[in-house]
């Protein structure tokens, strides 16, 4: 992938200046994924972020109203970039259950750093989604967002992989259930895997969560 010029274009609803033009813009996003790594996004402020990289609290309001933008626009750059790997894993496999078994190990594996971004750590924000992604839609104003887009590209990733379950069984009747329950479980595994070890099978094998989902998902389309 590091060879492929690849540009995520992120909804303008998500941001008041779009960070990846600018060097600052993308230094909020560099640093705002090593702070909220490092101390959590409760922690987490724009005045510590500004202290950080140099530059004044007010400069980083240009770009985000609060940290919840902030936390949303992190959580669709994952999925955009999720559903750019899963189209470049699939783009020339012809046969559904193949790319189904592509899809998922995207889906549920651990995260490499992709060169093609310098400024983003893929690793450090897939823990992020991880462990804090789910505060960017329990909210109060989940409904609202969704409305303007917020959540569209997790939405992409999940219609995305519904779509071949539904080439393989077209009778299938939870498709977006299924994906949607593998991509948030297998989220959950890998946190606990981290922090709560007695709440998985991890110690069977490095790719215990990946063998457990994929298992899963071929077993309820009786594959």
């Amino acid at each position: 992938m590091k060879n492929l010029r690849v540009n995520i274009e992120i909804s303008p609803e998500l941001y008041l200046k779009n960070p990846d033009t600018s060097e600052l813009g993308q230094s909020i996003l560099s640093y705002s994924i090593e702070l909220i790594s490092e101390i959590g996004f409760e922690a987490f402020t724009f005045k510590k972020l500004g202290e950080v990289i140099k530059s004044p609290e007010s400069s980083i309001y240009r770009y985000f109203k609060n940290k919840h933008s902030l936390l949303v626009y992190l959580t669709s750059w994952y999925w955009y970039w999720t559903e750019y790997r899963l189209v470049f894993a699939t783009i020339n496999i012809d046969e559904p259950k193949e790319r189904l078994i592509r899809s998922l190990d995207i889906l549920t594996k651990p995260v490499l750093i992709d060169n093609s971004f310098s400024y983003i750590n893929e690793v450090k924000l897939s823990e992020i989604i991880f462990s804090e992604s789910i505060k960017a839609y329990h909210t109060v104003e989940v409904d609202k967002e969704n409305e303007k887009g917020c959540f569209k590209a997790y939405k992409g990733v999940v219609q995305r992989v519904g779509s071949i379950i539904l080439e393989i069984s077209p009778g299938y009747k939870y498709p977006h259930m299924l994906i949607s329950t593998v991509i948030e479980g297998a989220h959950q595994q890998h946190y606990f895997s981290q922090h709560l070890p007695a709440l998985t099978d991890t110690n069977k094998g490095g790719g215990a969560i990946s063998e457990f989902y994929k298992e899963l998902t071929l077993k309820a389309l009786e594959l």
